[in-house]
C-alpha cells in the first residue's frame, strides 16, 4: 500500500518541479527579451558612443528617464563602470600620479553620459584647465612652458587614455575641439621660463591671479587684464608692439597673442597649486562662456508669420513659438546667464522681423525653456558660477540646477541691446519668486533649498 502510494506521488512531484522549471525559464526569457530591445537612445546611456558619432555640443539623446510623476524625485543610480589601467605610450615623461587630483576631476566632469550635454559649461572648461596644468607639470623638469610637437602627440594620447580609464567620454577631442596642438602654443616666441620672467612683471601677474574672485572677476576683472598684458608683451618678444613686425592687430599678431596666453596660463599653473590654478581657470572660462548664447536662432519666419502685429491668433502664435524654441534647445544645458542672453537675442530678432508684442509673456516662456528639458516640461538652468559633476554614495551622478521655477524670459526693450549689462546688480538675474513654504530663496546648496531644483539625478548605467 505504501509502495503504491509512493509511486503515485512521485509523478506528481516530478510534474510540480517541471512546472516550476518552466516558470523560471519563462521569467529568464522575459528578462532577456527586455534586455535586447533597447532603443538606440538607450544604448547611448549604456555604452561609450563611438568616435565621431556626435558633433560638438549638438546632440539630442534623452538622458533623463521618463518620470510619470515629476513631483517625486528621481531615484539615483550609480555608475558601475570599472576603472582600469590604461595602456600608455611610455614616451610621455611626466609624473601622472602628481596630477591625480586634476585628472579625477576632469574625468568626472566629462563622464560618459553627461559630457555632450554639459560640454560648453562644465566639461570643456575643465579639460582646458587640465591642458594648462599639464603643460606646467611637463615643463617643470626642463624649465620649459610648452611641449614640442612630438611630445605633445604622445602626451595628449596618454591624457585621453587615462581619462577614459576613469570613466570619461572618449569623444572629448571632438566635443571640445582640441588636440595635441593645445599643448604646444607653437606661434608664441617665448617658450622657456627664464625668457618669460625677463620680459614679464611676474609679481604683478601672480598678485592678480593668485586669488580670482568668481563674483567680481567677470565684471571687474583683475586676472584677465594681467594675462592679456603679459601675452601681448611676450608675443612681440618683449619689444614694443609698435616696433614689432607682427603687431597684435594683424592676423599673425592675434594668433601669437592667443598662443602666448596659453604660455601665460602654463606659467601660472607652475607657480600656483593645481587646486588654485584650476579654480582660477574655471572662473575665467565662466566669464567667457556666460557672455554668449550657445544656441543658434536661424530662420524664425514661422514664428514671425504666426505672431506678427496683424496676427490675432494667440494659440497659433504660441504653438509656433514653442515649437521653434524646442528645436533650438539642441538638447544641451545652459547657464542662467546664457539663458538671459538667448532670450534677449531671440527676442531682438523677432522684433526686427516685425513682432512687436511681448510674446514671451503671452505664451508663458521662461528662462528654463532655453535649456535642456526633463520630462518634456522641466528645464534645468546651470549656475553661472563654475559647476562640477558630483558623484557620491547618496545622490549618484548629479549636478546643481539653478532658477528652475517659472522665471519669465525677459522680452527686450527698444534699448536693451545697448544697455544690457549682466554685471549691473539689477540685471544679474531676474527676481526669484519666494516659496510660500521656505519664505526665502537666498542661498544655494547642492542638495537644494527653497524653490531651487535640488539636483538632476541621472539614472544611468555606464559600462566601459
Amino acid at each position: 500500500m505504501e509502495s503504491s502510494s509512493f509511486g503515485s506521488c512521485l509523478p506528481g512531484t516530478v510534474y510540480h518541479w517541471l512546472v516550476l522549471a518552466f516558470i523560471w525559464l519563462g521569467g529568464c526569457q522575459h528578462a532577456l527579451s527586455q534586455q535586447t530591445t533597447l532603443e538606440p537612445k538607450d544604448k547611448f546611456l549604456l555604452s561609450d558612443p563611438p568616435i565621431g558619432l556626435f558633433d560638438p555640443i549638438e546632440i539630442s539623446p534623452s538622458v533623463l528617464p521618463h518620470n510619470t510623476n515629476p513631483v517625486e524625485p528621481l531615484s539615483p543610480m550609480y555608475p558601475n563602470y570599472t576603472s582600469y589601467d590604461p595602456v600608455l605610450t611610455g614616451k610621455c615623461h611626466v609624473n601622472f600620479s602628481a596630477l591625480s587630483y586634476i585628472m579625477e576631476k576632469t574625468a568626472s566632469d566629462c563622464s560618459v553620459p553627461l559630457a555632450p550635454l554639459v560640454a560648453n559649461v562644465i566639461c570643456c572648461p575643465q579639460v582646458s584647465s587640465l591642458m594648462n596644468i599639464f603643460q606646467a607639470a611637463y615643463g617643470g623638469g626642463n624649465s620649459t612652458l610648452v611641449l614640442n610637437q612630438a611630445s605633445a602627440n604622445v602626451c595628449f594620447s596618454d591624457i585621453m587614455s587615462i581619462l577614459a580609464s576613469k570613466g570619461a567620454n572618449t569623444n572629448i577631442p571632438e566635443l571640445c575641439t582640441l588636440g595635441p596642438s593645445n599643448l604646444t602654443d607653437a606661434s608664441c616666441p617665448v617658450k622657456d621660463i627664464s625668457s618669460f620672467e625677463r620680459m614679464v612683471n611676474v609679481s604683478k601677474l601672480l598678485d592678480s591671479c593668485s586669488t580670482v574672485d568668481p563674483l567680481k572677476e567677470c565684471c571687474r576683472p583683475a586676472c584677465q587684464p594681467a594675462i592679456v598684458e603679459a601675452a601681448v608683451h611676450i608675443s612681440s618678444g618683449g619689444a614694443s608692439m609698435f616696433g614689432s613686425s607682427s603687431i597684435p592687430g594683424s592676423v599673425g599678431g592675434i594668433n601669437a597673442v592667443s598662443d602666448c596666453k596659453g604660455v601665460v596660463h602654463s606659467y601660472l599653473s607652475m607657480k600656483l597649486s593645481s587646486e588654485v590654478a584650476n579654480t582660477a581657470f574655471r572662473v575665467l572660462s565662466g566669464c567667457k562662456v556666460n557672455k554668449v548664447c550657445p544656441l543658434e536662432f536661424d530662420d524664425p519666419s514661422s514664428v514671425v508669420k504666426a505672431c506678427d502685429k496683424a496676427s490675432s491668433s494667440r494659440p497659433a502664435c504660441c504653438a509656433a513659438l514653442h515649437t521653434y524654441i524646442a528645436t533650438r534647445q539642441k538638447q544641451i544645458f545652459v547657464t542662467n546667464l546664457q539663458a538671459i542672453n538667448c532670450a534677449t537675442m531671440f527676442g531682438s530678432m523677432l522684433q526686427k522681423a516685425g513682432v512687436g508684442n511681448d510674446i514671451y509673456e503671452l505664451c508663458d516662456i521662461d528662462l528654463k525653456d532655453f535649456s535642456l528639458q526633463a520630462f518634456g516640461q522641466q528645464g534645468c538652468l546651470l549656475r553661472s558660477l563654475p559647476t562640477d559633476i558630483v558623484f557620491d554614495n547618496i545622490t549618484g551622478i548629479s549636478f546643481t540646477c539653478d532658477l528652475s521655477d517659472n522665471i519669465a524670459a525677459p522680452w527686450p526693450s527698444s534699448s536693451s541691446l545697448q544697455s544690457l549689462s549682466l554685471c549691473a546688480p539689477e540685471m544679474s538675474l531676474p527676481a526669484l519668486p519666494v516659496s510660500p513654504l521656505s519664505g526665502s530663496s537666498a542661498g544655494i546648496s547642492r542638495t537644494g533649498i527653497g524653490i531651487l531644483l535640488p539636483v538632476v539625478l541621472l539614472t544611468t548605467t555606464i559600462s566601459i
